[in-house]
């Protein structure tokens, strides 16, 4: 039994997901959102990296998963989301988890079977394979989409017997 959680980065809002995943079956444990105050942009990194650090020690995951980076409006916007992206991938490893990065393309072809999905596509395909009644915040959503996507990586890695322990060694060297 594995524990993923899969974050959504923002300066604003990060979104975050947490499934459990047993062999094939998945669940659905926890999602939300992490609001960083206005004002001061080391202010908002700090309220990133302290909101992943208590999800991790509330729900002690064993992996995460982070989106990468994509094109953003403005390159202003895009350092702003990389810098938030930092803080939660420094959470991640102060917490002594193996943090694995994958596209937005990435993410929708493995939840929805096409990288060129929307965010209701998604939202409805996260609902459908967690078992949701609920419909997640869109940004929480994201996440959960982003720990299936993990999940599903973890399972081919097993299957093609390249486990971590593998990987460690350095027998494997992955470019996601």
């Amino acid at each position: 039994m594995t524990i993923i959680l899969g974050i959504d980065p923002g300066s604003r809002l990060t979104g975050f997901g947490v499934i459990r995943e047993d062999g094939r079956r998945l669940e659905y444990i926890a999602s939300g959102c992490i609001r960083t105050p206005e004002g001061l942009l080391q202010n908002r990194l700090q309220a990133v990296f302290r909101g992943v650090t208590e999800v991790i020690q509330t729900y002690e995951p064993d992996t995460m998963g982070i989106e990468q980076v994509f094109m953003a409006k403005s390159a202003d916007s895009a350092l702003k989301l990389v810098q938030a992206r930092g803080a939660a991938i420094v959470a991640g490893a102060e917490a002594g988890l193996e943090v694995l990065e994958y596209s937005a393309r990435q993410v929708k072809k493995t939840v929805t079977g096409t990288g060129a999905a929307d965010k209701e596509q998604v939202m409805q395909m996260v609902m459908y394979l967690l078992r949701l009644v609920k419909r997640p915040q869109v940004d929480a959503s994201d996440a959960l989409a982003i720990a299936l996507c993990h999940a599903h990586h973890r399972q081919t890695l097993i299957q093609l017997g390249l486990d971590k322990a593998k990987r460690r060694r350095g027998r494997l060297r992955l470019s996601i």
